[in-house]
């Protein structure tokens, strides 16, 4: 179900263990703010100690959904076990639609000393959820930017305005923007009403149609609040931007597993211990 209300929640973000022993700052998938119908999880990586990353991403299997991962600093190398692989540097994205299955690993690297990013975790309609596994993957000189006085925005997924981005997302009409917003001034944009909507602020601070927004905060929008006039605060700020039509199915999910059933979930369990798990060799879309 959507758990948009009427009025926009500010979640804080949680530091949570992941991999290998990753700290990872979670909002979307805790307690907070769980299944955000389409969303699933939503982790953000920012560390400047290795001992925070250094382990990765051992190979882990996932199906029933997308995720997309979005590289601001440092890298990210992946590998799945149908032999394809990738090297996500500073600006990149990934979107891999595991689907039907798919077992890889992601290898967080630093570089001049950083490493951040995002990774969004999109669920998918019960009949896509055994499609074949698929990767759209592309560097950051892919990405077109929207330039203004007031503000810098990159598009990620979907569009903006007549500016499209390389990556769609049709099944659940998923946009993504990433927004720097100079000091002091407005960033004020519409978002489809009947979708669930949210912004990430992982620099600087601001206000939400004048509700304080700290670092680190993830703000859930309410219903009424698809219009919104964000303020940034005096150091300025910047934040993600994601909109996605909700599929009102029901959610089961074990771990990296997300389907309709639980007898869904035992039959994933079962495929993944007798080797069953990768049945379609993933397809990847990259730039040329």
């Amino acid at each position: 179900m959507n758990t948009s209300t009427n009025t926009s929640r500010i979640i804080s973000a949680m530091a949570v263990p992941e991999g290998a022993g990753v700290i990872v700052h979670r909002t979307i998938g805790t307690a907070a703010l769980r299944n955000y119908d389409p969303f699933l999880l939503l982790d953000h990586i920012g560390s400047d100690h290795p001992d925070d990353y250094i382990a990765g991403f051992p190979p882990h299997p996932h199906r029933g959904f997308v995720t997309f991962t979005y590289m601001l600093d440092g890298h990210m190398q992946h590998q799945d076990s149908m032999g394809n692989t990738g090297d996500l540097g500073p600006g990149s994205a990934q979107w891999m639609k595991a689907a039907s299955g798919v077992i890889h690993s992601e290898m967080p690297k630093q570089t001049d000393g950083l490493l951040r990013g995002f990774q969004l975790w999109i669920n998918l309609p019960a009949a896509n959820k055994m499609d074949h596994p698929e990767y759209q993957e592309f560097p950051a000189t892919a990405f077109p930017v929207v330039k203004t006085e007031d503000y810098q925005l990159k598009v990620l997924i979907g569009c903006f305005g007549d500016t499209l981005a390389p990556i769609r997302d049709d099944l659940t009409q998923v946009t993504y923007l990433d927004v720097q917003l100079q000091p002091g001034r407005h960033f004020q944009h519409q978002l489809p009403a009947q979708n669930t909507n949210f912004i990430y602020v992982f620099e600087g601070n601001g206000q939400f149609n004048g509700q304080d927004v700290p670092l680190h905060s993830l703000v859930a929008a309410g219903r009424g609040d698809d219009a919104f006039d964000f303020a940034a605060g005096k150091e300025g700020a910047r934040f993600i931007v994601v909109s996605g039509k909700p599929l009102h199915e029901p959610i089961v999910q074990h771990g990296p597993f997300v389907m309709n059933t639980r007898e869904q979930i035992d039959q994933a369990l079962k495929d993944f211990q007798s080797s069953q798990f990768v049945r379609d060799r993933a397809w990847v879309k990259r730039s040329q």
